[in-house]
């Protein structure tokens, strides 16, 4: 087997990386990683510096991770503050770290990338590369985020596992909304009903585009809501115009458009995005204030497609316990993570396992709430 370190994923055959993907991930997708590159998403600039792993046999790709080098714990989603805050506190270096993860975006999915049959054998191969890559480097540890395939492999290795909770809606084979709205409990059924009416009596028109249906107009329109709500929230816009035309170019079936107009104005958009059976939710942005339009836009249209094009789950994002009234379960989440330092681990694992009872006891309490009908 050969092993190779790249720095830019222009440099490996799109084809092959592609063919290692399961589920048709979007974000895992050469032309999803290839644009953030391309467009300076990710850099230096950003402390998000790719380190991506290859293995290869006979001049054929059987394995890859998706690996930054990190100087910071931004775009992540999975929060390190305390391990980086206890490192100071002992005058070590908490960075740089490794991360396998797609930046800025908390969605499950693949990281180790493999044919189901060369998992057993290249795993073990690709997680020995990243640890020479940490020892290279000087790295305190490595952190494979919001992964699913994988974890019980790190299990194995003796990875720790940090749990979370995330808010998904998953289709029950719903025939149409209707469908879905019935099997919701009568208030919640109702404040829905109530919420869509209103966003609709406010004259707002939802149009739904793919990449092909977008026009420069409507990623421009997107873009300065993207902006927009970074800056509103002191946060940094890490996304551009040039990167948003590019992945509607180079994957157009996968990258989906939802825009408000009113009054011939566009003045919201939702950004999506589509694997075979998963649609994720991703950005959300506005000029101008409607009643419910967030939840139109971000949430309804999103389960409205879902349901027609017969996917299974729909990930609107992370955090927000108001979805739970809008259809969407506390669904635990998984991440790994290899701490370098003998002195650190035990406090760390202890961490850990702290916070995997806290996340439990949370998604038993919110289940209590639970919005559907004999549940």
């Amino acid at each position: 087997m050969k092993i190779e370190i790249l720095e830019q994923i222009s440099d490996i055959d799109r084809k092959q990386w592609n063919a290692l993907i399961s589920d048709n991930n979007p974000f895992c997708k050469h032309e999803f990683l290839a644009a953030l590159e391309a467009h300076h998403c990710v850099g230096e600039k950003f402390g998000w510096i790719p380190r991506h792993v290859l293995v290869s046999e006979n001049q054929q790709l059987i394995g890859a991770v998706i690996l930054y080098e990190k100087y910071n714990n931004y775009g992540e989603f999975v929060f390190d503050h305390v391990w980086h805050n206890a490192y100071e506190k002992y005058g070590l270096n908490y960075y740089p770290k490794l991360t396998s993860a797609i930046p800025y975006t908390p969605a499950s999915g693949p990281r180790f990338l493999a044919a189901k049959t060369d998992e057993k054998r290249v795993f073990p191969v690709l997680l020995n590369a990243i640890y020479k890559i940490c020892e290279k480097i000087n790295a305190s540890s490595f952190h494979c985020l919001f992964s699913n395939n994988e974890i019980d492999f790190f299990k194995e290795k003796s990875l720790f596992i940090r749990n979370d909770c995330q808010f998904h809606w998953k289709n029950q084979k719903y025939a149409n909304f209707e469908d879905f709205l019935a099997h919701l409990k009568q208030k919640k059924r109702k404040n829905i009903r109530q919420e869509r009416s209103k966003v609709q009596k406010s004259g707002v028109v939802i149009r739904q585009l793919d990449g092909n249906s977008a026009t420069e107009l409507d990623w421009q329109n997107f873009s300065n809501f993207y902006n927009q709500t970074f800056l509103e929230k002191s946060g940094t816009p890490t996304l551009n115009l040039d990167f948003f035309k590019t992945i509607a170019k180079t994957m157009p079936d996968q990258v989906l458009l939802f825009l408000a107009d009113l009054k011939g104005e566009c003045i919201a958009g939702s950004l999506m995005f589509k694997s075979d059976t998963h649609l994720y939710g991703r950005h959300w942005g506005c000029s101008e204030q409607v009643d419910y339009l967030h939840f139109e836009a971000c949430y309804y249209q999103g389960i409205e497609y879902a349901i027609k094009h017969k996917l299974q789950v729909f990930e609107p994002g992370a955090q927000g316990e108001h979805k739970v009234a809008r259809g969407f379960t506390p669904t635990l989440t998984l991440s790994a993570h290899w701490i370098k330092d003998e002195a650190f681990k035990e406090p760390i694992k202890h961490f850990c396992l702290q916070e995997a009872e806290h996340v439990e006891r949370y998604i038993q309490q919110v289940n209590t709430h639970n919005p559907y009908k004999n549940s």
